[in-house]
């Protein structure tokens, strides 16, 4: 299979060409062709699958085609992402696959002044990748205006939901045509997913990516043996004892993420949380400070961490246990990268063994028990 086989346009195959993509990847083969069919799509596609391209390709093919039949000016392309730093990477995207094509593109996002994103609105644009805040803002303030839209996006879905954007997205979609073609991804299928793809979706096509299962080989894993409640003093001894340069920490919970974080600075640990309540200021500062050194310990959710690439990041560290094995796959791949060795360590409670079986046989190998601590 090439891009060639997808029936992209000339400018399109150029681009990609350029950007060094031989083949495209499984959930790219998957939708392109669907999308160019003008038919709705529920895409099931972690991070890293190349999701951004399966979507992006097909909409300025499309949008090159409505341009060279007259089609009214105006925004004719939405996508919604859950933040600053994703909407940033997908308008780079549509910008590096769009050359040749003229069609023009921004990025609006809050946290920052509003003064240049209006300044290019006002210009005149075809694709408007935002974020929900602050698309409804400059709604509000007439700035944008959604009547045109022949194209709607909604990337990353389950991370729009963790985040609480629900009720933005529901108000976001009450003013788009409706007639319209639309697109939703999601990492993660779960009851709430497919009610809104069931509530903006007309006869979808399903396609889904199932994840790379193969634990990163150069990341050495262990598994520690502890009661629940003694988790904390765990964390403590090995980010005291062991030579840990700094640690990404997992969590369930959001609430769990802060108390985790409370504890260890407490210790004299610094140690900051990530997750869906953080204002985008915070998970930007958040972020920062991990990557100079200024914070060693970043707690996390599954969903908040989507999205960090951390060089040099020396351990992973399970405080709980996933429930879905391939969810500690993608955890722990976080170390480890480029050549690099990582360290993973995983807190096991006597109500997660069973999940971790689940995951020693998706990994088919076990992981080496510490059996002497001081809290086994």
């Amino acid at each position: 299979m090439t891009f060639e086989n997808l029936n992209l346009i000339k400018p399109l195959l150029d681009s990609v060409k350029r950007e060094g993509y031989l083949t495209p990847t499984a959930i790219q083969y998957q939708s392109i062709p669907h999308l160019l069919n003008g038919k709705d799509l529920f895409g099931c596609a972690q991070t890293g699958t190349g999701k951004t391209a399966a979507f992006a390709l097909p909409l300025l093919q499309l949008i090159t085609r409505d341009m060279a039949s007259g089609v009214h000016p105006g925004i004719k392309a939405l996508v919604l992402a859950p933040t600053r730093e994703l909407a940033l990477q997908i308008n780079e995207s549509f910008r590096t696959y769009g050359k040749g094509t003229g069609i023009r593109n921004t990025c609006i996002y809050g946290g920052v002044s509003q003064h240049l994103q209006v300044s290019i609105l006002k210009r005149g644009i075809d694709i408007l990748i935002a974020t929900p805040g602050r698309l409804l803002d400059l709604i509000q303030q007439r700035f944008v205006n959604l009547d045109a839209i022949r194209y709607f996006v909604l990337d990353e879905a389950d991370r729009m939901l963790d985040m609480g954007f629900i009720e933005d997205i529901r108000k976001i979609i009450r003013l788009l045509p409706e007639k319209k073609q639309t697109v939703l991804f999601s990492a993660t299928i779960t009851p709430e997913i497919k009610k809104l793809a069931g509530a903006i979706m007309h006869l979808p096509v399903s396609v889904s990516v199932t994840p790379e299962v193969t634990a990163a080989s150069l990341v050495t894993q262990s598994v520690y043996f502890v009661k629940k409640e003694q988790k904390r003093h765990l964390l403590n001894h090995v980010m005291k004892h062991d030579s840990i340069d700094n640690a990404l920490v997992f969590t369930r919970t959001k609430h769990g993420a802060d108390k985790v974080a409370r504890d260890l600075n407490k210790s004299g640990i610094r140690a900051e949380s990530m997750h869906g309540n953080k204002s985008q200021n915070n998970r930007e500062k958040t972020l920062k400070g991990f990557k100079n050194g200024m914070i060693r310990v970043l707690v996390a959710t599954d969903v908040a961490s989507r999205g960090i690439d951390i060089d040099n990041l020396s351990h992973v560290i399970n405080y709980e246990i996933p429930e879905t094995p391939t969810t500690y796959v993608h955890r722990i791949g976080r170390t480890g990268r480029a050549g690099a060795t990582g360290i993973a360590l995983s807190f096991c409670s006597t109500d997660e063994k069973a999940y971790l079986s689940n995951i020693s046989k998706l990994i088919r190998k076990e992981i080496n028990i510490v059996r002497i601590h001081p809290f086994s």
